[in-house]
């Protein structure tokens, strides 16, 4: 089964402290810096990812579409909100859906549904060394993430619950 992931955009450029630095130089810019990495971790991963941004609410207009690479873009309508958008691809999708954003409301009804919530900050650092360890082979992805491999772990293991056995499976793919 394919993966679908739906990003909640300026959610994500706002969580994060390297993209909150693009957009202050403006809106464009902080969005320019994102595709640019989601199309890097796209190309890496191969999975089905759409952003969702929420649209200028000045001007009357419809719904808007586009695409980065292979990353498709959906601008919310007028008097429409992105956290609207993303419920709505949620509740249609049938694919394994993956929902990127910090929002509680956004996470719950993701839940509710049974499809899997990563909080912006969690999906930048998976993204960061996915994209990181794709580029160069020479620096081990343990040593990027700061892990250390060489610890040996003494005394009986600890079971996890459904709930963090599903949440690390799906961490694991990506």
């Amino acid at each position: 089964m394919s993966v679908f992931i739906i990003i909640d955009g300026y959610n994500l450029i706002r969580q994060s402290r390297v993209l909150r630095r693009y957009e202050l130089r403006g809106l464009g810019a902080g969005r320019q810096a994102l595709l640019s990495r989601l199309n890097d971790y796209q190309i890496k991963k191969r999975y089905k990812i759409t952003v969702v941004f929420d649209g200028r609410q000045e001007e009357e207009r419809e719904e808007e579409r586009d695409r980065y690479g292979d990353v498709d873009i959906i601008f919310s309508r007028c008097g429409e909100y992105a956290d609207d958008v993303i419920k709505r691809l949620t509740a249609q999708s049938q694919e394994e859906t993956i929902v990127v954003s910090s929002d509680r409301e956004i996470a719950d009804f993701t839940a509710s549904l049974g499809k899997t919530a990563l909080a912006s900050v969690e999906f930048e650092n998976v993204m960061n060394k996915t994209i990181i360890s794709s580029r160069d082979k020479r620096y081990p992805v343990a040593a990027v993430a700061g892990e250390r491999n060489d610890v040996k772990k003494k005394g009986p293991a600890r079971r996890l619950s459904k709930a963090q056995k599903k949440r690390q499976k799906i961490m694991k793919r990506l």
